[in-house]
């Protein structure tokens, strides 16, 4: 069996989006090539523009795979009766994920250098899905009567980008300026935004 006939099409182009990530994560976008790539996939260059069309294409496909990984752990916590225990969860799964992937997680919100590899990024309507989830699940607390009413988007935006922030920092191991920070830093951080968004805060 030769190696572009080693598994399915799908296969070979999921082994070819984690193979980019990685290169882009681990050594930088000079070390990306459609032959570098290609070798690491186990596959030839020919397949890398039959998938993708261009390097930039692998690079754009690699930001949306990201997206859609998100998504999945996101909606993967599922909803209870319970609206802010709901929030939580969905922001251990964004947490997981980006533990998980972290290589894709870097090249989807630009923390991993492109170089030269600029395509047209992330399909948009996977990049919405994924901050849509969370305006969902604000929208459920607001419904509740558990956060004050109010515009779901922009507090949706305060959630994420807190969450995220902390994140970022945890990748970049720079959480570590305080011992344990998920259970110093992150739960209280959301806690505490949460609290201030609930309808008689403290």
């Amino acid at each position: 069996m030769s190696t572009e006939s080693a598994g399915s099409p799908a296969e070979l182009r999921a082994r070819l989006i984690e193979q980019a990530a990685r290169i882009l994560g681990e050594e930088g976008p000079s070390a990306l090539s459609a032959r570098r790539l290609a070798t690491a996939a186990g596959t030839s260059t020919m397949a890398v523009y039959t998938h993708f069309g261009s390097m930039a294409g692998v690079v754009d496909e690699v930001a949306t795979e990201g997206f859609r990984r998100l998504v999945e752990h996101v909606d993967a916590v599922g909803t209870t009766d319970d609206p802010l225990d709901d929030l939580r969860r969905m922001a251990g799964g964004y947490r997981d994920n980006a533990l998980e992937n972290r290589h894709l997680f870097g090249v989807m919100f630009g923390a991993i250098s492109l170089g030269g590899f600029h395509g047209r990024g992330a399909d948009p309507e996977v990049s919405a899905a994924a901050f849509d989830q969370i305006v969902s699940g604000i929208e459920r607390a607001m419904a509740a009567g558990v956060l004050r009413e109010g515009d779901a988007r922009a507090v949706a935006a305060q959630f994420w980008s807190a969450l995220h922030g902390y994140v970022m920092l945890e990748l970049a191991g720079m959480d570590r300026v305080v011992d344990d920070s998920e259970r110093t830093v992150l739960w209280p951080m959301l806690a505490h935004l949460l609290e201030a968004l609930s309808p008689t805060p403290r």
